[in-house]
């Protein structure tokens, strides 16, 4: 079982940048595929981004697509989230999850919010 816990979130200006982590304990992390999803007030969760277990394998969502960038580090059991052009409507609560043995994904960490002020 990987566990992971999101961090890097804050209040930015629109055209702004962040970047967000996503750690993980457990010494298999590098076997799974891993994603990032947000949910804003009152919508329902989204799927932002994922990365294949090796890093090669990469998918966004279209409307972050050019302004979002998926990595990993297996090394440092870490994906990270690197957000550039940051729009008001990427307010979020943004979360990260490794692929289950079903191919889902769950967010059990709190995970981390992210606001961006026009």
């Amino acid at each position: 079982q990987v566990q992971l816990v999101e961090s890097g979130g804050g209040l930015v200006q629109a055209g702004g940048s962040l970047r967000l982590s996503c750690a993980a304990s457990g010494r298999t992390f590098s076997r799974y595929d891993v994603g990032w999803f947000r949910q804003a007030p009152e919508k329902l969760r989204e799927f932002v981004a994922t990365i294949g277990w090796d890093g090669t394998s990469r998918n966004y969502t279209d409307s972050v697509k050019g302004r979002f960038t998926i990595s990993r580090d297996n090394a440092k059991n870490t994906v990270y989230l690197q957000m550039n052009s940051l729009r008001p409507e990427d307010t979020a609560v943004y979360c990260c999850a490794a692929k289950n043995s079903q191919g889902g994904y769950d967010c059990w960490g709190s995970g981390t919010l992210v606001t961006v002020s026009s």
